[in-house]
């Protein structure tokens, strides 16, 4: 069973604002990587058991499928401290729910606009199609993302978190 959107909120929460801040004056950015189930989330893994590298400051958020990513799922991720998202899911032919992975391609246009309007740099968004088999395919995403990600520097749309805004996630 999948997690719920406030669920999902919480762990992404958990994933970027909850690191603690390098002091260092090298910009490291915070990533969030929605992975789904089936697909991204086994390629990060298998590229962890494979001791490929790629960038520790990439928090995956295992989603039971990208297409279940909505706008609001990746502008809360900025608000709460992301400085890029990736959407990562299947190839179309190889989705688990048939539909997911193109849903998750017409969503990311949308989000895309959106986060434009909203003045974030599209460039910190990104949606990339990997199968479980893609080990070095998510690590060279992830390296390519954290530098265009990186090069960016940190984004400007962080909100300040209150008490009472975490006790309203948690509810």
């Amino acid at each position: 069973m999948g997690l719920s959107d406030n669920q999902t909120i919480k762990v992404v929460d958990n994933e970027t604002i909850r690191q603690s801040d390098n002091k260092t004056t090298i910009f490291e950015p915070k990533i969030v990587a929605f992975c789904c189930n089936w697909c991204s989330y086994p390629a990060a893994d298998g590229a962890g058991v494979a001791r490929l590298q790629y960038p520790t400051n990439i928090r995956i958020v295992r989603v039971m499928c990208g297409g279940r990513v909505t706008p609001a799922l990746v502008l809360k991720a900025f608000e709460l401290g992301a400085d890029g998202v990736i959407v990562a899911t299947c190839h179309f032919e190889d989705c688990h729910y048939i539909f997911g992975a193109r849903k998750a391609a017409d969503v990311h246009k949308i989000t895309e606009r959106l986060v434009e309007m909203l003045g974030i740099e599209k460039e910190r968004l990104r949606l990339d199609w990997i199968s479980s088999a893609e080990t070095t395919k998510f690590a060279k995403v992830a390296h390519e993302f954290t530098e265009v990600v990186r090069n960016l520097g940190p984004s400007s749309i962080k909100k300040e978190i209150r008490i009472s805004d975490y006790q309203e996630i948690s509810e």
